[in-house]
């Protein structure tokens, strides 16, 4: 066999190998290849032909979320975690009116590319200090003490200290807008959303009164992330 041929065998044997290894790893097929990954990146900032807008106009340009608008963070979240929730709103099972047309419309290949874009991109959530909850503060009680006697965990024992979340499948809740957060739990406990991992959010939302709901959500969307600043307190010292 000439040279070059024994070369180009060998380099499709070394490319093949290589994709091999990164799906037995469980790296998606977004990151095995460019092309899937450029595709992400243009839907995130242009949108496509067929009418999907850009992503970066509700959820920031570096997947940071608006807060004022109740767009959620999704930079740095699970890639499992993500194209779960993509298709569930395809199949209308997490029901939203802005995110259900969008994600009927990206076809597999195209949710499971952004999925995997948005997981890569840098978190905006650190590790924060967080003040000792009073009992006063709800928000603050139930989020790090729940409420045993009605067989309510805390927040933070599956999404993690100051809401940093854990693992794929417990997103950081830290930061993210309260309107989004309330949102949620009330999806949960009318039946808008999936039930999740062990029907576990069903169950916890079912318990909480839209007071309690709303004081949860103030107190993770309080939370300090990356580059944000807690407001000063009026005659605290600088």
């Amino acid at each position: 066999m000439p040279e070059f041929a024994r070369r180009a065998s060998a380099s499709r044997t070394m490319h093949r190998t290589l994709g091999a290894l990164l799906m037995m790893c469980g790296i998606g097929s977004a990151f095995a290849l460019d092309v899937p990954m450029s595709m992400a990146q243009t839907i995130a900032t242009k949108g496509t032909t067929q009418g999907v807008p850009a992503c970066v106009a509700c959820h920031g340009a570096k997947g940071e979320g608006n807060g004022a608008a109740g767009f959620p963070r999704l930079a740095g979240l699970g890639q499992s975690y993500l194209l779960e929730q993509l298709n569930a709103f395809a199949a209308s099972t997490r029901q939203n009116a802005v995110m259900q047309p969008i994600a009927k419309a990206l076809t597999d290949a195209q949710r499971q590319a952004m999925a995997a874009f948005f997981s890569a991109l840098p978190s905006t959530v650190t590790a924060a200090r967080v003040p000792e909850a009073s009992h006063a503060d709800t928000g603050a009680w139930l989020a790090t003490r729940g409420r045993w006697t009605d067989g309510l965990p805390a927040c933070i024992q599956c999404h993690g200290p100051a809401g940093l979340g854990v693992g794929e499948s417990f997103p950081p809740l830290a930061g993210q807008p309260a309107a989004y957060i309330a949102g949620q739990l009330r999806g949960w406990k009318h039946g808008l959303r999936p039930p999740g991992p062990l029907t576990l959010m069903v169950l916890i939302a079912d318990k909480l009164s839209d007071a309690e709901i709303s004081a949860l959500a103030d107190y993770f969307a309080s939370l300090p992330t990356a580059g944000s600043r807690r407001p000063k307190t009026e005659g605290a010292k600088p």
